[in-house]
């Protein structure tokens, strides 16, 4: 244990009998290095460890300032930066945590990045992330109203826009009538098994079997997420997501057949491209954006309003919430919650249903309520 402390401590990793061209660099490459070791000791995926050494140098880039003279007042600065440029509030509040991650590693006195900086620079990291000037989770929902779940005619608007876009280029000899059809799939496969956008784009032919108690459903009973939503920068987690919609089997079935006009090019992946790859997260984003603008929608939905959609129908129409909650991966069942948006229709109903059943139920006087005074 000893052992692997000193080969992240800061003597180690810039040794003083190295005579450096740039001292500064050498040191702020040692401390990443050490940081990134350290982050892989605590089983941090590679990814993550990636993008976290990458935040620290979009910080230090706005600062002009290597971490040993970082002050509050570039947090500041560079948060209100990001906030001006539209990034969510929860967003900001990962960013701000990743960086001060760093800065508790390079301020432990057992690595000695202070007294390495203080001989060669006259000064010391200190720890620039304070309460006063970082966002605080202090609300149990801080996404913006107008992400919402689709209603079932907007879920069904979407979708009768992208087969029409299919019949349109298949009515014009285009090629681009089988990019069109792969789209549709797309979009009816993350709502019908609420997914994610990395979840969806990731999918291989592989990741579906049938559930034998769900026979109905053939092939596509169960659909295997092998690209879950890591946490605190671990591995992306997995789980088994059950076929509830009756439709789901048919949409993937036909799309199998028209698939094979990839041929060799489509390889294992659900949604191939022409190039012989699978799309992109980025590219499920943007087609998504392409069919709501172009149907009319608020520009404040998103692919992952999909996803709240499956929830939300899934509520209204009787399902157990912890089922629910299980189908998309949710830690906690008030996550599922928030993800909910029951629509007052249904609420009105289930109103009437517990009012009717309260008013139809003698009391223990044998006196009907609805006859009270």
């Amino acid at each position: 244990m000893g052992e692997d402390r000193e080969e992240l401590s800061a003597a180690k990793l810039v040794p003083s009998s190295v005579v450096h061209l740039h001292p500064e660099d050498a040191v702020l490459d040692g401390m990443l290095r050490g940081w990134a070791a350290q982050g892989r000791s605590r089983g941090l995926a590679s990814g993550s460890i990636v993008t976290r050494e990458g935040l620290v140098r979009r910080f230090m880039a706005f600062s002009g300032e290597y971490p040993w003279r970082w002050s509050p007042e570039d947090v500041e600065a560079w948060s209100s930066h990001l906030r001006d440029g539209g990034l969510a509030l929860s967003t900001l509040r990962g960013y701000q945590a990743m960086v001060r991650h760093f800065c508790d590693y390079v301020c432990d006195s057992r690595y000695g990045w202070g007294a390495l900086c203080w001989d060669r620079f006259g000064t010391h990291p200190v720890q620039v992330f304070h309460e006063w000037n970082s966002v605080v989770h202090v609300s149990e929902v801080e996404a913006r109203p107008a992400v919402r779940p689709l209603s079932r005619q907007e879920i069904q608007m979407l979708f009768d826009f992208a087969d029409d876009r299919v019949e349109a280029a298949q009515r014009s000899g285009r090629k681009g009538w089988l990019t069109a059809w792969r789209d549709a799939t797309m979009f009816k496969v993350a709502y019908g098994f609420g997914l994610r956008r990395r979840e969806l784009a990731r999918l291989e032919l592989a990741d579906f079997h049938s559930n034998p108690k769900a026979s109905e459903f053939g092939r596509f009973g169960v659909c295997n997420v092998r690209w879950g939503k890591a946490v605190r920068g671990g591995h992306p987690r997995r789980r088994s997501v059950l076929a509830v919609m009756p439709w789901t089997s048919g949409v993937l079935e036909e799309f199998l057949e028209v698939r094979a006009e990839y041929a060799d090019r489509a390889g294992t992946w659900l949604w191939p491209t022409e190039r012989g790859a699978g799309v992109s997260v980025d590219y499920v984003s943007r087609r998504f954006a392409q069919y709501r603008d172009e149907l009319g929608l608020s520009g404040e939905l998103h692919t992952h309003c999909l996803r709240h959609s499956y929830v939300t129908h899934l509520l209204e129409d009787g399902f157990d919430p912890y089922f629910v909650q299980q189908q998309v991966g949710h830690r906690w069942g008030g996550s599922t919650g928030l993800y909910s948006g029951v629509s007052s229709d249904f609420k009105n109903r289930s109103l009437r249903s517990a009012l009717d059943r309260i008013t139809q139920r003698p009391g223990e006087d044998g006196v009907d309520r609805d006859a009270r005074g």
